[in-house]
């Protein structure tokens, strides 16, 4: 390859981050948190683009995924709406946020979603007991609670038009 090709195999350059545009998709750094939670985090990102793609024309926030490492040394990062996927015991990120935040759908032994139903605290903890679990409660944050939690990180209130 010529001098100054892009090795990487990606058409764009990457652009330089800015914290303050970005709505964060957390997965623990733990090898089976990114086997199984780190592709739940890329769908829940699809989902998240589709949706700013129908309902904002210009300045959206950035879905990015990252792991917990990154997530809970960077204070910056940590005032940015969160949506935090894996049990505690795989993502350090759940951990912190389960004492933290209510519960606000929960299957015993099985699943839970934690988030501030009024949207006003914009960070969100979604997880199972087993990987099974944990997709299942992506599902049910993406159907009951992703609108209104994105319509509030964005300024639009959190009820739906």
């Amino acid at each position: 390859m010529a001098d100054g090709e892009n090795h990487s195999g990606l058409d764009e350059p990457v652009r330089e981050l800015d914290a303050d545009s970005l709505l964060l998709i957390v997965v623990g750094a733990h090898l089976q948190a990114e086997a199984a939670d780190r592709p739940l985090g890329y769908r829940l990102r699809a989902q998240i683009v589709r949706w700013l793609d129908e309902h904002l024309e210009s300045e959206p926030l950035a879905p990015m995924v990252c792991t917990d490492l990154w997530y809970l040394n960077a204070p910056e990062l940590m005032a940015r709406p969160t949506i935090s996927i894996g049990r505690p015991g795989l993502n350090a990120a759940s951990a912190y946020f389960a004492g933290r935040l209510p519960t606000a759908f929960v299957i015993d032994e099985t699943l839970q979603v934690q988030l501030d139903l009024e949207f006003v605290n914009l960070q969100a903890c979604v997880w199972g007991v087993d990987h099974q679990g944990t997709a299942s409660a992506v599902d049910v944050f993406a159907e009951r609670y992703l609108e209104p939690f994105l319509r509030s990180a964005h300024g639009l209130g959190a009820q739906a038009t």
